[in-house]
């Protein structure tokens, strides 16, 4: 018997599946008035070619509903509602009438359970959402956006809560209302008492204290710690770092808790290479690059650098730098350079330079700098002019605002910096060349400006756009008082330092897709200007180009630091000419 029951219901299933095996071949729409029917059809989830079934119907009705009274109608009406199943029973189409009915409005807001200091806060904010239609979405919204203030405002474990909604016809208007009964459970009003920090092996407690600019004891404020992030990448000492965390301990005292992980801070970059001599009059010479940055000297935040760059035989830089952060526990850095380039066989040029930079807040910094500078003539056994034997006394100013949300590979944010400069040039030789016309006390005049900006289009894809500028001022100059251009951190596709101007500009425009958080693939189009103005009484005829150098490269993060790879071609260049920049990106 239990056999018999068993096949029973096994064919009563087959004959109900046969039964409705027709395909949804039509659905339409009819009696909409405030929703299009694509919107309808979305909700619905029915589309043709699905199995029909009449559940199907139902299930469809049922998703219309329930995203009706999300927006705020909660009393649709589907009476006309019907299927038709064609004369061969191989299809079926769908036929939904529906009224929309009436929407519901907020009428008002109670509270249960709930501070009525906080009551009245929060009914303040809530004001201009009542008599509207009730959204249960923009309701959300707006107390999040409440929790959000109440979280600034020391208030980490606030909770406001809907507990029930109440709808009803009113009588007189004939119109539908509901009355929303929320709670609030602020927690405890919280304070950041300690900060504890985990996994800086290497870096001071109190080097990152002070870059947060946090007091402890400071009022609990949930866009400040948001903010910490950002401040901590700035140092270029740790991996991308996380929001930090915040409880309470058993004594209810705020803790802030900050988790780093440390990169690598002291690079290396460098390639050397032996040129033989040509000839047995010559000698053979080295050439390359040595390139050093120390970043966090005994975890402390101090940073030195030296560079070296051999370009031939006769061209020379080095390049010594180091600074002092946080003089004194004050938010000022010192910074101190000294620079020394052998150009050709024409002149020795040496600077020393001094600054003081006052960080006013943690995007915004200014400094004063002042350096000194001599420019040394090569000796030659055909006396012949090439450069003055001068010195320069130079002080100035610069600005700098820095958004950026990461300084290695940012996608948000600008970096802005601009610097103005005034250097007193005295010559004091050769001698020979020195005529009663010649101005042997000149003041010059530099501008310099540049601005990046970085937008995140789509996720993970990065729009980088730079525009920098500089221009030199002053009755007379020489080659070493003027303005480089081109190569890796200017314009790609052109050698090191190739062009020479009184006043130059170059833009950089990067479309990059993230491959980690600070590693990315890039393609670029830069332009360059530079002007060298005429000098008729030396002869020299002016200079003025427009250059366009593009390509593409990678940015990629290693154990050595960020190393930037980039294949670029020149105006008019063919692919045999293309030029490979590559290096490790200078942290100092």
């Amino acid at each position: 018997m239990t056999h018999q029951i068993k096949y029973f219901l096994i064919i009563t299933v087959i004959l109900i599946q046969v039964g409705y095996s027709q395909v949804t071949d039509k659905i339409e729409i009819s009696g909409n008035k405030v929703f299009s029917t694509t919107e309808i059809l979305r909700w619905s989830g029915l589309r043709k070619g699905l199995q029909f079934t009449p559940a199907l119907v139902d299930t469809g009705l049922s998703r219309i509903s329930l995203n009706l009274a999300l927006l705020g109608y909660h009393h649709p009406d589907f009476d006309g509602t019907t299927y038709q199943v064609s004369e061969d029973t191989s299809s079926a189409n769908i036929l939904i009438n529906i009224n929309e009915g009436e929407p519901t409005y907020i009428n008002e807001i109670y509270f249960v359970k709930s501070d009525s200091l906080l009551e009245t806060s929060i009914i303040k904010s809530l004001d201009f959402v009542k008599e509207q239609i009730f959204i249960k979405e923009a309701l959300e919204i707006q107390i999040n956006n409440i929790l959000n203030e109440f979280e600034n405002s020391g208030y980490p474990f606030i909770n406001v809560i809907i507990r029930s909604v109440d709808i009803f016809k009113d009588s007189v208007d004939d119109k539908y209302y509901s009355d929303v009964y929320l709670e609030v459970v602020k927690g405890f009003e919280s304070n950041i008492d300690k900060i504890e920090i985990r996994g800086n092996t290497s870096t001071k407690d109190y080097v990152i204290v002070r870059e947060l600019r946090i007091e402890r004891g400071e009022k609990y404020s949930q866009k400040l710690i948001e903010e910490f992030p950002k401040r901590l990448n700035r140092l270029r000492f740790f991996e991308p770092v996380s929001v930090p965390g915040f409880y309470l301990n058993a004594q209810n005292e705020g803790v802030l808790l900050i988790d780093v992980k440390e990169r690598q801070t002291n690079n290396f970059d460098g390639i050397i290479g032996y040129i033989p001599p040509r000839n047995d009059n010559e000698k053979g010479y080295l050439t390359g690059l040595v390139n050093i940055s120390l970043r966090n000297l005994f975890g402390t935040g101090r940073a030195a650098a030296f560079r070296w760059q051999q370009f031939d035989r006769n061209s020379q830089d080095l390049e010594v730098k180091y600074l002092e952060p946080w003089l004194l526990g004050y938010p000022f850095n010192i910074n101190l350079s000294l620079y020394q380039r052998r150009q050709d066989t024409t002149y020795v040029q040496r600077k020393i330079e001094g600054g003081l930079e006052y960080l006013a807040t943690e995007d915004i910094s200014a400094s004063v700098f002042v350096s000194s500078e001599t420019v040394i003539p090569t000796e030659q056994e055909v006396p012949r002019f090439t450069v003055f034997n001068s010195s320069v006394l130079t002080s100035g100013i610069s600005f700098r605002i820095d958004t950026r949300d990461d300084p290695f590979s940012p996608t948000t944010g600008l970096l802005f910096n601009t610097a103005y400069s005034l250097s007193r040039k005295k010559i004091n030789g050769p001698a020979d060349f020195i005529t009663p016309a010649l101005k042997t006390n000149i003041d010059l005049q530099r501008f310099t400006v540049s601005l990046n900006l970085y937008f995140e289009i789509f996720k993970r894809q990065i729009l980088a756009f730079g525009l920098n500028g500089m221009e030199l001022r002053g009755s007379d100059f020489e080659n070493s008082d003027l303005f480089r251009l081109g190569g890796t951190m200017s314009l790609r596709g052109y050698r090191e330092q190739q062009f020479l101007g009184n006043r130059i500009f170059w833009s950089n425009f990067e479309f990059r897709s993230l491959l980690t958080q600070r590693s990315y693939a890039f393609l670029f189009l830069d332009t360059g200007y530079y002007l060298r103005k005429e000098e008729p009484e030396r002869l020299i005829l002016k200079q003025e180009e427009f250059k366009i150098g593009y390509g593409l490269g990678l940015s990629l993060e290693t154990g050595l630091g960020i190393l930037a790879v980039s294949f670029a071609l020149g105006q008019g260049d063919s692919f045999s000419d293309g030029k490979i920049h590559f290096g490790i990106i200078n942290e100092f």
